[in-house]
């Protein structure tokens, strides 16, 4: 295969085929929900489960004593990470495996500056594109290694972190429904003197710690967990690039670099480039 050929196959798969909307958290999220409307539906008056004041003091509560534990910057930085969990950009493994394996065959033929050619394709992945451009500019295989290993362990704590603040979100929202529900009491017990009152006050002061369970069962756990699996899944396509990047500077036989690669994956996402 040409150099011509090889960059073309190279570019044909650099948009991650993983860009799409993430159908797993979506069906969760929608069925979950889905039958807990269908559920009250069912029930009855569903107008009932329906109250703005317990929505308020269970939201803004949590996201008040959520603040407290972490800086607004961290909160903030949450929502861009889950956005960017339900629309994942990073390519599978297994995919990024095979990636560059072709870009270290391009290398290992046609030389280290043949990479120029294929770089300014890499700029949606931008720590692959990081790591193709310390090797074009001829930086050696230690240094490589030791500035994205940093890069990639600063991504790692960062996505940890949105990560304790969803944990810490459904530690409290049960506790802020809890709350509500003791605030929605007293003003029951203020009004006994009204029995036709204590009824539907008892069921406002009730839909607080719904909506608390609700929302750390449904929505801030579930979440944390997805967090947490694309990490693992991100962290692991950095250690592929990063190996790559220090197999090609060493200008090690691509072979070589299938087995490293091979030796990180588990099992059954493990490539066989050339057999």
């Amino acid at each position: 295969m040409n150099t011509k050929t090889l960059s073309a196959d190279i570019r044909s798969r650099m948009a991650p085929s993983s860009l799409a909307l993430d159908l797993a958290s979506v069906i969760g999220l929608v069925c979950g929900f889905g039958l807990l409307i269908a559920a009250i539906i069912l029930g009855g008056s569903p107008g009932s489960f329906f109250n703005i004041p317990s929505i308020l003091l269970v939201l803004g509560g949590t996201f008040s004593v959520v603040t407290v534990c972490f800086s607004l910057a961290e909160v903030g930085n949450t929502f861009k990470v889950v956005a960017k969990a339900m629309l994942p950009s990073v390519r599978e493994p297994q995919e990024a495996a095979d990636q560059v394996l072709r870009i270290a065959e391009m290398a290992r033929r046609n030389g280290v500056l043949s990479l120029q050619n294929i770089q300014r394709d890499l700029t949606s992945e931008p720590f692959l594109h990081k790591c193709i451009s310390m090797v074009i500019d001829g930086d050696d295989a230690e240094e490589v290694e030791a500035v994205m290993r940093r890069d990639l362990q600063a991504t790692t704590q960062r996505h940890g972190r949105s990560a304790d603040v969803l944990r810490k979100a459904a530690e409290f929202a049960p506790a802020m429904g809890l709350i509500g529900t003791l605030v929605g009491l007293v003003q029951m017990l203020g009004t006994l003197d009204d029995p036709g009152s204590i009824g539907p006050s008892m069921a406002v002061a009730l839909l607080t710690t719904f909506y608390g369970a609700v929302l750390a069962n449904m929505v801030f756990s579930p979440l944390a967990a997805k967090l947490e699996r694309n990490s693992v899944d991100e962290t692991l396509v950095g250690l592929v690039y990063v190996m790559a990047a220090v197999s090609i500077v060493r200008q090690e036989n691509p072979r070589r670099l299938e087995m490293l690669i091979n030796s990180v994956l588990p099992p059954s996402r493990r490539v066989r480039y050339f057999d």
